[in-house]
């Protein structure tokens, strides 16, 4: 008899089990990124992680993580900004990474998205600045921005918000397709093309510091182009959302002085048909303190992700942010 009470207590605990496990919704989040070589996909895989918390998972408070309960996101690797905005739209996507530029000009509908407007984008937060890098190869140099005529010149991969941000800027010096050899190429495929001697310069956007570029530094060496003082200023003037911005001597071990350049906000987008509590529960997550513990020890750049910074230049992009995000930060006093 005790055996039998002992194998029917079992069965019940296995079936309040399955039934807690059923009860608990999987859902899919997906989060559009870039290149592995740059920013956006390591910092995407980190937010996803912290964003996390499958079914059958050890509860926050247990030790586990301290996700959105049921809630398997993913970093994707994507060709960045510009087909991550399109992507969300499209309902391809949850959510995804993209520079404010770029999210300002596909929301409005202006610039190389006139006519084609993306209205349903949303912010969830702002992340970290992203530099602007001219690479080129040890030894190189530019006399100025127009010097790149008749040069080999990668201006990113097509559909990202870095090419149309750089055809802009070098737009300003009668700088364009027609004469330049371009590579559109992502920042891996790009700092192989230099360490190879099949590029003179390439553009990136991206946090510092950025994988593939460390690489190049590490092998081959690289020089990094600084602006001057009045290419920052056009820059700023053609790209309002690009802004005067400095990479530090020794950010790369090989870069030994301080590059002036303009760097663009990265920002955290969904749509605004995302429900109201799941992206609500998402942004509490990301600034819990497991959330923090990853992105400080995720990467260098993470630790620039702070809820502090959250809502800096949110407003002046012109874009809204989605309901569930904005009533958290209205929860922690950040928004009235």
């Amino acid at each position: 008899m005790k055996r039998l009470t002992k194998i029917t207590g079992a069965l019940l605990a296995c079936s309040m089990l399955a039934g807690a496990a059923s009860a608990q919704e999987m859902k899919f989040f997906r989060i559009g990124t870039g290149g592995a070589g740059g920013t956006y996909f390591p910092i995407g895989g980190i937010i996803a992680n912290a964003i996390s918390n499958p079914p059958g998972s050890r509860a926050c408070g247990e030790g586990g993580n301290c996700g959105v309960p049921g809630l398997v996101a993913m970093a994707q690797s994507t060709n960045a900004s510009a087909h991550n905005v399109n992507a969300i739209q499209a309902g391809q996507m949850e959510a995804g990474l993209s520079g404010a530029a770029t999210l300002h000009f596909a929301y409005k509908g202006i610039g190389k998205y006139e006519g084609n407007a993306k209205p349903d984008l949303r912010i969830i937060a702002n992340l970290y600045p992203e530099d602007l890098h001219l690479v080129m190869p040890k030894g190189g140099s530019l006399d100025g921005i127009g010097d790149l005529k008749g040069k080999r010149v990668g201006i990113a991969q097509a559909g990202s918000g870095t090419q149309i941000a750089v055809e802009l800027i070098i737009g300003d010096y009668g700088v364009n397709r027609d004469n330049i050899e371009e590579a559109e190429l992502n920042n891996s495929q790009s700092a192989e093309r230099v360490a190879d001697g099949q590029l003179d310069a390439y553009f990136y956007a991206a946090g510092t510091p950025v994988a593939a570029m460390i690489q190049l530094d590490n092998t081959k060496g690289m020089e990094l182009y600084s602006f001057t003082d009045e290419e920052v200023k056009q820059a700023n003037k053609t790209v309002p959302y690009y802004i005067p911005s400095k990479i530090p001597a020794g950010t790369y071990p090989g870069v030994t002085y301080d590059v002036n350049t303009v760097a663009v906000s990265g920002i955290l987008v969904t749509n605004a048909n995302q429900d109201e509590e799941l992206i609500y529960q998402i942004t509490k997550a990301m600034w819990s303190d497991t959330a923090r513990k990853l992105l400080d020890n995720g990467h260098a750049k993470g630790k620039a992700i702070t809820l502090e910074t959250a809502l800096d230049g949110v407003e002046g992009i012109g874009v809204p942010l989605h309901p569930g995000a904005e009533r958290f930060y209205k929860e922690v006093g950040m928004i009235k």
